[in-house]
């Protein structure tokens, strides 16, 4: 069975697929360096054209068109890590400490190239005796690297509560 026929007969795509394997791995580790604030690290993960982004509408796809709280290329998110680690921001200074989980991996796709990938996180974050949750839905699009160089072609962080008041972060989700 193709890869392109396991998806039209909604056969699930199995996570022990190594192509799921690695990019679940890949997954992780971004989260790993999120919770330990290297950013200059994590913006390594993403591709030259690569995007993050953290939508208002929850069903939105048309990322361009919407209005986002984050829609980060390659300059905006460059420009997003200096302000974290460089020089005074209200965002980096004092910033919380963080611990997310993610999990539920669900393969939405799968080539040699590319694998998309659904997951859900939850983030704790820390800061002056207060903990906050954040929760979302993730779609990461990974481009695939015959020498193991996979890299973030899009990351979509859809919080649960979108469309209420959220909170400014002095972290990345």
């Amino acid at each position: 069975m193709t890869d392109a026929t396991a998806t039209e007969s909604r056969t699930p795509i199995s996570t022990t697929d190594p192509r799921v394997v690695r990019s679940i791995e890949l997954v992780w580790r971004e989260a790993e360096l999120l919770d330990r604030k290297d950013y200059v690290t994590w913006n390594g993960l993403y591709t030259e054209d690569g995007h993050y982004i953290i939508p208002i509408d929850p069903q939105t796809e048309d990322f361009a068109g919407s209005l986002n709280m984050v829609y980060d290329d390659a300059r905006m998110r460059q420009m997003r890590v200096t302000r974290m680690i460089e020089g005074y921001a209200i965002a980096a200074v004092d910033a919380a400490r963080t611990v997310r989980t993610v999990s539920r991996f669900v393969p939405e796709s799968v080539s040699d190239d590319e694998v998309v990938l659904r997951s859900a996180q939850i983030l704790i974050a820390y800061k002056r005796g207060h903990h906050d949750i954040w929760a979302a839905d993730l779609v990461h699009r990974i481009r695939l690297s015959p020498t193991g160089e996979d890299r973030i072609v899009q990351k979509v962080v859809r919080l649960v509560d979108s469309e209420d008041a959220v909170p400014a972060a002095g972290f990345l989700l």
